[in-house]
């Protein structure tokens, strides 16, 4: 995988939760770029951290709570989510999510991707 440069297939997949598979896609020196696979019925329980979130929902349904508003987003729709702000999502049909993390999630990282080597 060349620098800056990746194959989806190149992408660690990692069952991030049940029925939930994350791809770190790309990260540079302030971002992570990330690709969620979600089944039906899965779910990302309420939680923060510290690192702004936005997304773009490729493909399926879900709903996403971002503090008290709920909002059920379709193919097309977006998010972003502040940091520190409580968020959640239901899937309802199977769906792909693009997220963008900034700055970098450390524990994302893929290790084959080269800027992961080179991590303090």
């Amino acid at each position: 995988m060349p620098d800056g440069l990746t194959r989806n297939e190149e992408a660690t997949p990692i069952d991030m939760l049940p029925g939930i598979v994350r791809r770190t896609l790309n990260e540079g020196a302030h971002t992570t770029l990330c690709e969620l696979r979600m089944d039906p019925g899965s779910h990302v329980p309420a939680h923060t951290h510290p690192h702004e979130q936005t997304g773009y929902l490729a493909s399926g349904r879900f709903r996403f709570r971002l503090g008290d508003t709920w909002m059920e987003l379709r193919a097309g729709d977006s998010w972003c989510v502040p940091g520190g702000v409580e968020h959640e999502v239901e899937v309802i049909e199977a769906s792909i999510a693009i997220d963008v993390f900034s700055p970098v999630r450390e524990e994302y990282r893929d290790p084959r991707h080269p800027l992961a080597a080179s991590a303090p």
